[in-house]
């Protein structure tokens, strides 16, 4: 891989004029953005549907994409909507805050519109898209017409038995029964793949690669759980015994509860891990490269009881080891995989790290607390892996500086060299773009020098979390210029 650098920027921290960043202009005009500024990539969060929390890591599927994204002013070229509908909802009043509940209560109208109009239209794309993607695409349209037949209560709470354990003449009766919404969702995901194909084919021509994020865990209520269950450890009921989280770290003391279900490794192994082969095939339609969340689970899980109400009394289970590296590489050769394997570096990640040959992370933000064998210390970083000053579960540099401690503030400017005259965010770019590591990427907010209120996500908490974004003009051709600028003093540009 060649040396390079890109910036973070969740899709839906673009600006647009209905409530979240969507494929459109914007997303375009981000990409231009990118190549002016000498950036070969564009890393994203997941780009799937959100559920409970807003989060994208608690999907209701692994597979389909999030509709929030679908450009609402393409649909209107395409002839699928009218300016008027489009404008006619109310999208808030705040254009650096996503409301995912003025979402909720609008988007879906509007693309109901649009399934209307363009069902009989697009047959023939839509009938091959289907077949195309029949693995997951039937499965999760039935749930999400399922869900809202029973008020969008998790699938768990459904009343009728037998649609709730999946048996095959419910799922029948109940497509039948609810044609309409299974088109829809079956439509809205033709749209939202369509979309993002032009975007990415966008990218492409500009120089730009887009790096995405595969969770390495899916949500308890989501298609797949529910169509799966044989490949999670559920009771005769379909409900977790154990479920998934991690002991306390650097962003929780109470560690984090994730409550999803737990994988049936022994299961999964047995059919040569044909889910995730699908799944990072999948992740390959939308991006050329790969960031495996929470690397570490792939050798040991924190497995935490169902009922607990924190983190902290789960235990360590063996988890599937370099079997599934390996399946994943065979399922989409194509795609470049980065562990995310931040946290304790215990000999079992650093093995399985080792035996995969996968590129890893490191953060400057974690590298100045002392210890002269930090392995995020710039001076001790390898080439294969990927250097970030923070990642969305972090603070904006802007912000680090003023609630990071006294002491390893101290630290990192005496290590860095940080002076008034470049200004303590830009110097820390400057040691990432200096660094070994292969790939260098820092948050647009850094570039940006915001503060706290400008961070994605706060990892421990459920609210204000997957909200912020950018304004109209706040990239501009100076910033570019200067990014550009450090990026090929650093070797790193990408022309």
């Amino acid at each position: 891989m060649k040396r390079a650098s890109g910036i973070i920027l969740p899709l839906f921290s673009l600006p647009s004029p209905y409530g979240v960043g969507t494929m459109g202009q914007a997303a375009r005009d981000f990409v231009d953005f990118l190549a002016s500024a000498g950036q070969a990539w564009w890393q994203v969060l997941p780009v799937a549907p959100t559920s409970y929390g807003d989060s994208p890591y608690q999907s209701p599927s692994a597979f389909a994409g999030n509709p929030y994204f679908i450009d609402l002013d393409l649909l209107v070229t395409d002839g699928l909507l009218t300016e008027e509908e489009v404008r006619a909802p109310d999208w808030g009043d705040d254009p650096t805050r996503v409301n995912y509940e003025q979402l909720y209560q609008s988007r879906l109208d509007l693309l109901r519109l649009a399934c209307e109009r363009g069902w009989e239209r697009d047959r023939e794309e839509v009938a091959a898209f289907v077949a195309d993607n029949g693995d997951w695409l039937a499965d999760y349209a039935l749930f999400m017409a399922v869900k809202r037949h029973f008020g969008m209560a998790a699938w768990q709470a459904w009343p009728d038995e037998a649609i709730r354990l999946h048996r095959a003449d419910a799922c029948e009766r109940y497509a039948q029964e609810l044609d309409a919404d299974v088109r829809l969702f079956a439509y809205v995901q033709y749209l939202f793949f369509a979309q993002w194909a032009e975007l990415r084919a966008y990218a492409h021509e500009r120089g730009v690669r887009i790096f995405g994020d595969m969770p390495i865990y899916v949500a308890l209520d989501s298609a797949d759980v529910w169509a799966h269950p044989e490949n999670y450890q559920l009771d005769e009921r379909n409900n977790p015994v154990e479920v998934a989280g991690v002991p306390p770290d650097y962003f929780s003391s109470e560690g984090q509860l994730w409550g999803n279900p737990l994988y049936d490794y022994e299961a999964m192994a047995a059919d040569g891990f044909s889910w995730w082969q699908r799944r990072v095939r999948a992740a390959g339609q939308l991006y050329d490269m790969v960031r495996i969340d929470h690397f570490r689970g792939f050798a040991r899980y924190w497995s935490v009881p169902a009922d607990a109400s924190t983190a902290k009394n789960g235990r360590w289970v063996d988890g599937p080891g370099i079997a599934l590296i390996d399946a994943l590489r065979q399922g989409a050769p194509q795609v470049s995989l980065v562990a995310e394997d931040l946290g304790k570096p215990t000999p079992d990640v650093m093995e399985l790290l080792l035996a995969s040959g996968l590129p890893g992370m490191k953060v400057l933000q974690f590298a100045f607390d002392g210890r002269e064998d930090n392995e995020h210390l710039p001076h001790g970083i390898p080439v294969n892996c990927v250097c970030y000053t923070g990642t969305h579960d972090n603070a904006p540099l802007g912000a680090w500086f003023a609630e990071e401690s006294p002491t390893c503030l101290a630290l990192a400017r005496s290590y860095v060299g940080l002076n008034d005259e470049e200004g303590q965010v830009w110097g820390m770019v400057r040691q990432g773009m200096s660094s070994p590591a292969t790939l260098f990427f820092a948050q647009m907010q850094d570039y940006l020098e915001l503060g706290p209120e400008s961070r994605i996500n706060t990892p421990g908490t459920m609210d204000g979390n997957w909200r912020w974004r950018l304004r109209p003009g706040q990239l501009t051709a100076d910033l570019a210029r200067r990014i550009a600028d450090i990026t090929r003093l650093y070797g790193r540009n990408a022309s």
